[in-house]
């Protein structure tokens, strides 16, 4: 849901129970994905927590135990910079492959708010903050909610 062609979408969901889950680096960027996820479940009404987890490679086990758990819903949210090795790809795919499995295997609603970034200043551009030009976690909350309610439509 990036950029330009992204859907305007309003989420009502109270009482939806739903698990922010949010990796520990990058704390400036992390924090502000995190509020932007909760700034949308406050105002959806849902019921929700928030789980913190070392870093974007723990993000599907977690997941997948909070929907086992009760959630209807998981955003997941983490942030990964390139370095100068091939660790970022052997994590962001890890995060992404995972969080794809935990969707598929639960048939529950699963947040990606996964920045994925070449440096630190794209971060702070899509965190959520006063000056960033996006809101990250805010939208991976709605995509979330929207895909929980979506499924309970489906399953009638």
């Amino acid at each position: 849901m990036a950029g330009l062609g992204s859907p305007e979408l309003s989420v009502s969901a109270p009482g939806m129970k739903v698990t922010v889950i949010a990796g520990s680096w990058h704390d400036t960027i992390t924090n502000g994905l995190i509020a932007g996820a909760v700034r949308v479940l406050d105002a959806a009404g849902a019921s929700h927590s928030l789980v913190r987890v070392p870093g974007a490679f723990e993000l599907p086990v977690a997941a997948k135990a909070a929907l086992e758990s009760g959630s209807e819903a998981v955003v997941c949210l983490g942030v990964i910079i390139r370095g100068g090795t091939p660790h970022f790809e052997f994590v962001s795919n890890a995060a992404t492959d995972g969080l794809t499995r935990v969707a598929l295997d639960t048939g529950k609603a699963v947040g990606f708010g996964v920045l994925t970034l070449d440096d630190e200043a794209q971060g702070l551009d899509r965190a959520g903050l006063s000056n960033s030009r996006e809101d990250k976690g805010a939208e991976a909350a709605t995509a979330a909610v929207a895909t929980a309610l979506t499924l309970r439509e489906l399953r009638g």
